[in-house]
């Protein structure tokens, strides 16, 4: 299997299909959660909607970069989820994760080998590669915090 099949299975793993590294993936985390369970707010800690919007943000900024376009995101707008007030709301938002992830995932797929050490958009940003293996790092530490999130929201249910 070449790197870049690597990176995108890698990618796929934690978003949409995995069981290797955490024994669960986003898809699997967030499939069964009512809306109320996505926003109900655990402490100071983000809800599961934030999460899920905060990394929707980056793949949504990658994947425009990845289609020609410009980097266009920033970091303190990555957690401004609108209100979610309705199962429809949030299964809108669990359906574009779902969506820009497998997007995304394919677009990992389209890179030539020889492009993973160019540099991504800017040199402050390193290269492609390690753009994305920031994006699947970050995925796994936001990845854990929902599943433990998910944990206290189905305990307070009881």
């Amino acid at each position: 299997m070449g790197r870049t099949k690597q990176i995108a299975n890698r990618f796929r793993e934690v978003t949409l299909n995995g069981l290797w590294i955490a024994n669960t993936n986003y898809k699997d985390q967030l499939s069964n959660l009512t809306w109320e369970q996505a926003t109900m707010k655990i402490g100071s800690l983000n809800t599961i909607a934030a999460l899920t919007f905060h990394i929707d943000y980056y793949m949504s900024g990658v994947l425009n970069v990845f289609n020609g376009g410009p980097l266009e995101i920033k970091d303190k707008y990555s957690f401004d989820l609108a209100p979610i007030e309705s199962q429809k709301a949030w299964e809108l938002l669990l359906n574009t994760f779902l969506d820009n992830a497998e997007q995304l995932a394919r677009s990992i797929e389209s890179i030539p080998d020889e492009k993973w050490d160019r540099m991504f958009v800017d040199e402050k940003y390193g290269t492609y590669l390690r753009n994305i293996e920031a994006m699947i790092e970050h995925s796994y530490y936001h990845l854990g915090q929902i599943t433990l999130i998910k944990k206290m929201v189905l305990e307070s249910e009881k």
